[in-house]
C-alpha cells in the first residue's frame, strides 16, 4: 500500500463497511478494476476526520457504514469505459433508473478524475447503534437521480433531516458536501492535492503502483 494510506477498520473500531465496487452489488454489476479485497483504504488525514465523525455520531446513537474511501484510478478508467458500452439493463433500474449510462459523466454522477483516488473522499451512511438498522435516507449509494440530491424533493421530512444530521456531522468535521450525493464527502484540506493515485486495494502491502497525476 501506498505510504500514508491504511485500512480504515484497522484504525476506527466499530465502524461497518461493504466495499460496493470490490462486489457484484455495484452499478457495474461486477467487481471493478483495483478493488481486489472488500476492505476500505484511506489516508491518515481521512482516518483523523472520520474519527471526529464517529465520535459525534457515537454521542447521538449513530454508528458509520462505509461503501468507499480510496478508489484506484483504474477503476475510474473502468467507469467511463463501462459508461461507453451497449446498455444490458441489468443494473439500470436500481442506479440509473431515469438517465442512460451515457449521461452519467455530464450528471455528474461519474468523473474521469475523482477525489477518491486522491484518498481524500469517503462514501458512508449512518446506522443506529441499538438496533443495527441503516438511517433512512430516501435512496440507496450509487442511485444516480436526482433524488440523491442533497436537496431532493419526494423524500420524507425525516429522511430530509437524516441527510442533514450527517452533513452537519461530516461537514463540522473537516469534510466537504457534494450536491449530487447525500453519501459522498470530501476532506477540505486534502493531503494530496492533484495526485491521482493507482495502487490497487490489496492485501499485499509492500505492491507499489503507478500514480496518476494532474
Amino acid at each position: 500500500m501506498e505510504k500514508g494510506f491504511v485500512f480504515l477498520d484497522e484504525v476506527l473500531p466499530g465502524i461497518r463497511w461493504d466495499a460496493k465496487y470490490a462486489t457484484w452489488d455495484n452499478f457495474t454489476g461486477k467487481p471493478v478494476d483495483g478493488y481486489e479485497v472488500n476492505r476500505i483504504v484511506g489516508t491518515n488525514e481521512l482516518v483523523a476526520a472520520l474519527r471526529a465523525v464517529q465520535e459525534k455520531a457515537t454521542d447521538l446513537g449513530y454508528g458509520l457504514l462505509l461503501w468507499d474511501g480510496y478508489r484506484p484510478q483504474r477503476a475510474v478508467d473502468r467507469f467511463l469505459q463501462w459508461s461507453e458500452e451497449p446498455e444490458d439493463g441489468r443494473t439500470k433500474s436500481k442506479h440509473y433508473p431515469n438517465i442512460n449510462r451515457s449521461e452519467m459523466i455530464e450528471k455528474g454522477y461519474v468523473a474521469a478524475q475523482s477525489s477518491h483516488s486522491r484518498g481524500c473522499a469517503i462514501d458512508l451512511t449512518l446506522y443506529r447503534l441499538d438496533t443495527d438498522d441503516l438511517v433512512p435516507m430516501g435512496g440507496d449509494f450509487d442511485l444516480m437521480d436526482v433524488i440523491s440530491h442533497h436537496e431532493a424533493k419526494g423524500i420524507t421530512e425525516a429522511e430530509a433531516a437524516n441527510r442533514r444530521l450527517l452533513r452537519s456531522i461530516m461537514e463540522s468535521s473537516g469534510f466537504n458536501s457534494y450536491d449530487c450525493e447525500w453519501w459522498h464527502y470530501s476532506l477540505k484540506n486534502e493531503p494530496y492535492p492533484g495526485i491521482y493515485f493507482d495502487f490497487p486495494i490489496s492485501l499485499d502491502s509492500e505492491k507499489l503502483l503507478s500514480r496518476y497525476s494532474r
